[in-house]
């Protein structure tokens, strides 16, 4: 399976303040999936953010870094409200589910023992598979996994472990993809999506480049290693 990259407009945790600029400057590029958090900006430049996106033709992904049930809730409220086609991150909670039915959204929340922000991923690889298949036997569309934010050192193993478990297509891969070899090791897995953000802000792979500059490379050096 060819994986999707996912263009974050999110910069340590937060949606940037022209998020729409951005995008504006890149939604010709070929990249088919984009999203935001919840914080950063107001629920109305959220919703306007959307629309754009959507009216590009792109997919749509909002991520909520919170825990606790009400925080989730108010994502997923705000997922509806925005038209995301994906809702991931937060905790698992039933009345998520509830709070969507009916929606066009789809449920990938965080795998694992999570918390903090930046999220960390707590437990062995066999925790936090059987923490994905429970995820996916309550409901869930699919599970978001913070490969690069697990505490046992092995982020790698933990991505192949959960996929084989729920199936590639079931899994979007977050956080600290900020390299080409962190880009070949994420094509070589195939998950279904991982998302890269921060790394474009902070010019990662084109240093006195822009935003569109380091999206053109990571573009590119995909293209040229399929």
């Amino acid at each position: 399976m060819k994986s999707e990259i996912t263009i974050m407009l999110t910069h340590n945790d937060f949606t940037v303040k022209n998020a729409l600029e951005v995008f504006e400057s890149c939604k010709d590029l070929p990249v088919s999936h984009w999203g935001f958090k919840d914080v950063g900006i107001s629920v109305d430049e959220m919703i306007a953010l959307n629309k754009v996106m959507k009216s590009a033709g792109k997919k749509t992904f909002l991520e909520v870094v919170t825990y606790t049930e009400e925080e989730c809730l108010d994502g997923a409220r705000l997922a509806c409200k925005c038209g995301c086609d994906y809702l991931t991150g937060g905790r698992f909670y039933p009345s998520v589910l509830d709070e969507i039915k009916g929606a066009i959204v789809k449920y990938f929340p965080f795998c694992g023992d999570v918390g903090g922000s930046p999220v960390s991923v707590k437990g062995t690889i066999e925790e936090v598979v059987s923490d994905s298949r429970r995820l996916l036997e309550a409901g869930a569309d699919g599970v978001d996994l913070a490969a690069y934010r697990t505490t046992n050192g092995y982020p790698i193993s933990l991505a192949k472990a959960v996929l084989n478990e729920v199936g590639a297509e079931k899994i979007i891969i977050a956080g600290s993809i900020d390299s080409e070899e962190r880009i070949d090791l994420m094509d070589s897995i195939g998950a279904f999506t991982y998302t890269i953000g921060s790394a474009l802000f902070d010019l990662k792979f084109v240093k006195n480049g822009s935003f569109r500059d380091n999206l053109e490379h990571v573009i590119k050096f995909r293209s040229e290693r399929r």
